[in-house]
């Protein structure tokens, strides 16, 4: 039996990172040289517009967001204490399941570019595991549109909360994770005692063969020595490559050798790390952090929830916001933030970069524009997003 012609999509006349106008051809999602002798042809028109990479999103709170929802008035807050009791209160108050607001959330994320995320879900006793369940439920239904990474994230503490680490037990065996998190241990997470938050993380990653991402929020020693406890922890237990920690905003307050030698130290552990852009203050150094090894992407964090009204989901936005808070004036900066949410966040989840050449993933977006710089600063509407050769968005919404 004669089998099927093959089936190639030809996106006619794209200018790919502003370069001369061309066609790039996909098949069985992988870009190609040219359409492949015999094969069933499928056009697209680009009509000259500039073709740019889909992102990826490596921090997100999809389970805590109030995206399409009542507008929700917050309260003031000082420490992550109070912040997490917001989180608690508007949970109740949202009228809409966790499954219904994250796919909502990550349905619009897709819509403008993200192909993939690493999604963080809170477990704690007030919610049990609905957040990893209502997370996972939206990505089952977003399959072969976006990728997600799921971490099973104790925002309440492991060590001060009772019954956390039960719950986290509970979620790594679960089949719906990919990573465990973490929280502060030398700060919020600290009760003084015997508790040992990291031990119980890094013990629940081993036994089930999962991924850890800790959050640390803590300045200064504080913070560079949990920092330096995960590195001494993942060589020990040969995780390289299987450790990030978000935020860091310890290691954003380094500069010189004291910054080069920490950069050396998580390169050689194999651990990565997470910048979200909320401040002058605390963007990572990355394109140091790179030079020296260290793979280091980009997340939105939350998106309108009780921490803050702000936020899209919005990838390129999210590069924007990284070049504004970095003062990026020259198209090499500009270039690096948006850098920062493709390729670094393309190597934090282990893809393929998609580089728009021959043997790379069929992920791109056309956007009217000059260059990538350009769309960097002008945010233009995401007019075809295309994963895996195939068109899964026009003008910001899936199809």
């Amino acid at each position: 039996m004669t089998p099927p012609p093959r089936t190639a999509t030809l996106f006619h006349d794209v200018r790919p990172f502003g370069g001369p106008a061309r066609d790039l051809v996909a098949v069985d999602g992988v870009l190609v040289d040219g359409v492949p002798e015999g094969a069933v042809v499928e056009r697209v028109e680009g009509g000259g517009r500039l073709a740019l990479p889909t992102l990826v999103d490596a921090h997100i709170h999809p389970d805590k967001t109030s995206w399409g929802e009542p507008w929700h008035s917050r309260r003031p807050a000082h420490g992550i204490a109070e912040y997490v009791a917001g989180d608690v209160e508007l949970a109740r108050a949202l009228p809409t399941p966790v499954a219904e607001r994250a796919l909502r959330l990550m349905s619009h994320a897709a819509a403008q570019g993200t192909r993939a995320m690493r999604a963080h879900a809170d477990v704690a006793p007030a919610y049990g595991l609905s957040g990893i369940e209502g997370v996972a439920e939206a990505a089952r239904k977003l399959a072969g549109i976006v990728d997600v990474e799921l971490v099973a994230f104790p925002q309440h503490g492991v060590v001060r909360t009772p019954g956390v680490a039960e719950l986290l037990a509970e979620a790594a065996a679960s089949g719906l994770v990919t990573h465990i998190g973490g929280i502060d241990p030398a700060g919020f997470d600290a009760d003084g005692g015997d508790g040992d938050q990291l031990g119980t993380v890094f013990g629940l990653a081993g036994k089930h063969g999962l991924g850890l991402d800790i959050h640390l929020h803590d300045r200064g020693e504080q913070g560079l020595a949990p920092l330096r406890d995960i590195a001494a922890r993942t060589r020990a237990l040969g995780l390289q490559g299987r450790v990030s920690v978000a935020h860091a905003f310890a290691v954003a307050g380094l500069s010189g050798a004291e910054l080069d030698e920490t950069a050396d130290l998580l390169a050689e552990a194999g651990v990565a790390l997470t910048t979200v852009a909320l401040s002058a203050t605390t963007v990572l150094p990355f394109r140091r952090l790179a030079e020296r090894g260290v793979t280091v992407g980009l997340g939105s964090d939350g998106v309108r929830d009780s921490w803050s009204p702000f936020g899209n989901a919005d990838m390129l936005h999210r590069a924007w916001l990284a070049a504004w808070a970095l003062d990026a004036r020259l198209d090499e900066e500009l270039e690096g933030c948006f850098r920062l949410a493709a390729d670094g966040g393309a190597d934090l989840l282990g893809l393929a970069r998609a580089d728009l050449r021959p043997g790379s993933p069929a992920d791109f977006m056309l956007v009217d524009g000059e260059c990538l710089p350009q769309a960097v600063v002008d945010l233009p509407r995401r007019d075809l997003v295309v994963r895996a050769g195939r068109v899964v968005a026009r003008d910001g919404r899936l199809v």
